[in-house]
């Protein structure tokens, strides 16, 4: 039984119908469950929090049944029990013939399971990594279409979309890239490790759309020094959404404002995640 929580947000609990390997950094998984009739969203990147359940749970341990007092509930829960919470952007959602969703799809980036990636891989990566169906999964999302988790909100008058993430932000970003309307002017940067991340967007937008193939050893510098000598089309009133490593986007949204001009109003920005930190730790920061 789930419970609501803060509307428009609700608890879904939900199974895994079936995984699809997308190349050496990515993972889809699809979600499907009758909750998922509550499910509402208007997508595009919309932010979603995902429960895991820990090697040999059969469900991720979240006390739902606490209303409002789910949080603290489940932060005095033993780490060894409490579920594994990250935070994702819906890929895309199915409805079935009478207009409810019956299905989801998160992407995953394997951090750490990619062919020789020297790092470990976190919690997450590893689920994702073994997801098989029937596999339960507990997600906090919108009842509401149109939420506040719901970042990408160009104005009407936009004359110019800029985009760009990296592989944690193609989630959100290709299903923003596939949404734009027909006339509508794009300039689209993204950046995975491997050329098998490489995606084949469809788009009705007069859309350019660059694939960044390589690591981030060099960090912001090399990512801020391919947008500084990209040419811009001109336009009145561009929108930039950024999104990605939370210290790559503080240097590109100071590059669009402070140096191309845009107004700061019309640049989304977010920060997925930090340089050596965990979800964990971001929390605490935070």
């Amino acid at each position: 039984m789930t419970t609501a929580v803060a509307a428009p947000f609700r608890f879904f609990a939900l199974q895994v119908v079936r995984t699809r390997r997308l190349g050496p950094s990515l993972a889809r998984v699809t979600l499907a469950g009758p909750d998922l009739r509550a499910f509402h969203s208007d997508g595009l990147d919309q932010s979603l929090s995902l429960f895991l359940p820990h090697p040999g749970q059969s469900e991720p341990a979240v006390p739902v049944e606490l209303g409002e007092g789910w949080w603290q509930g489940w932060r005095e829960l033993p780490d060894d029990v409490r579920a594994v919470m990250r935070s994702y952007t819906l890929r895309a959602l199915r409805r079935d013939d009478d207009g409810h969703t019956a299905e989801i799809d998160v992407d995953f980036v394997l951090h750490g399971l990619e062919p020789d990636s020297g790092i470990q891989a976190g919690p997450a990566a590893r689920w994702a990594a073994d997801a098989a169906p029937g596999d339960r999964v507990l997600l906090l999302g919108p009842a509401v279409a149109d939420n506040r988790a719901i970042r990408f909100r160009p104005p009407e008058d936009t004359d110019l979309v800029v985009i760009w993430g990296d592989e944690t932000a193609v989630p959100a970003a290709c299903a923003i890239v596939e949404s734009l309307p027909a006339g509508t002017r794009a300039r689209v940067w993204l950046q995975v490790p491997h050329a098998e991340d490489v995606q084949d967007l469809r788009t009705a937008a007069d859309a350019e759309i660059t694939w960044l193939v390589g690591d981030d050893t060099d960090g912001p510098e090399a990512t801020l020094a391919t947008l500084r000598a990209a040419q811009l089309p001109p336009a009145e009133h561009p929108y930039v959404w950024i999104a990605g490593e939370s210290g790559c986007v503080k240097q590109l949204r100071r590059h669009f404002v402070g140096e191309r001009g845009v107004d700061r109003r019309a640049v989304t920005f977010v920060g997925y995640w930090r340089r050596g930190l965990t979800e964990e730790q971001l929390r605490e920061q935070g």
